[in-house]
């Protein structure tokens, strides 16, 4: 068996093998708008759910590197100023825009308008969603903390109100992964739709 350190591998070669390791990661889409009404929106995979009571996600956002050193990125400066954020749930129909909306843009760039995407109000936070996608999430924002010795910063929030398209429920409330088809991340640029589904019941207490 292969075995090394994160030291020895480097740092970049260590990420490549950390982001082929943990497959398939799932893609928070977070809709963001800064205190003068700029907005973004950036695909993190880096993301997931971290509680259940209040409901909570977390997204974590890396820093850009420039000539003065480390910077916020465009998500973290708004959340920063704004303290809301909207997950969108990316599907299959979506991935090609997504896509299009993880490059490098300047701060006055409305990636919505670069991915031809539309704008829907959201209800209880002042970013919008995507209005093509079919689930998203409205957060509000309780606590954004650096990562020890790295450049990226964890932005935890609280989801103040659930969308689902139509159609996609089960009778007992939650979303039918076949209708809702996400996509996910792999490493490199390699992505994933769902495979085979199985049913495990839990052993009993």
């Amino acid at each position: 068996m292969f075995s090394t350190t994160p030291q020895a591998l480097g740092p970049r070669e260590a990420y490549r093998l950390l982001i082929s390791l943990i497959v398939p990661r799932p893609i928070g889409w977070a809709s963001t708008i800064g205190a003068d009404g700029t907005l973004n929106i950036a695909p993190f995979s880096f993301f997931n759910g971290v509680g259940d009571t209040p409901p909570t996600v977390m997204i974590s956002v890396g820093q850009r590197r420039t000539e003065a050193g480390r910077v916020p990125k465009d998500t973290l400066r708004n959340v920063q100023e704004t303290g809301e954020y909207v997950i969108n749930i990316v599907d299959e129909t979506l991935s090609e825009q997504m896509n299009l909306t993880s490059g490098e843009y300047g701060y006055e760039v409305n990636e919505f308008e670069t991915a031809g995407l539309h704008l829907t109000a959201s209800t209880d936070v002042r970013p919008p969603r995507v209005a093509e996608a079919s689930a998203a999430l409205e957060c509000k924002v309780t606590q954004i903390v650096p990562v020890q010795d790295t450049h990226y910063v964890m932005i935890l929030g609280q989801v103040q109100r659930f969308h689902v398209r139509e159609g996609l429920l089960r009778p007992n409330g939650t979303a039918d992964p076949q209708l809702l088809r996400p996509v996910g991340r792999l490493g490199g640029n390699e992505y994933a739709t769902l495979g085979h589904i199985f049913t495990m019941e839990r052993p009993p207490a």
